[in-house]
């Protein structure tokens, strides 16, 4: 299941205040066994409490399966989730995508 996020305010701060006030509450009552979010693109100031965010939600929900993607390229999307689709050991991961494939790694 694909659930869109947002829309969420541009500062990484007040973003990660607002999906944990209003979007968190609704994945964790999802019962679908594969739930993929999806975020609008963002700079590198939204990785890490993103990738958190999906991290502690995939230890949470186990064995759901729970994975993120950011694009706003509607191919991109399609080509991640049918390879999550495929993963079945796949959970937890942040995946930021544009239309030439994976986005640029930031650790």
């Amino acid at each position: 299941m694909l659930v869109r996020i947002g829309p969420l305010p541009d500062g990484a701060l007040d973003a990660a205040s607002a999906f944990h006030a209003a979007e968190l509450p609704r994945l964790r009552s999802m019962a679908d066994p594969v739930v993929t979010f999806l975020f609008a693109p963002a700079d590198h100031t939204h990785t890490a409490w993103r990738r958190a965010a999906v991290q502690s939600l995939a230890r949470e929900l186990a064995p759901r399966r729970i994975n993120a993607i950011a694009s706003d390229d509607e191919s991109a999307i399609e080509a991640a989730l049918a390879y999550l689709a495929a993963a079945d050991g796949v959970t937890g991961q942040y995946l930021a995508l544009d239309s030439a494939g994976a986005g640029k790694v930031i650790e």
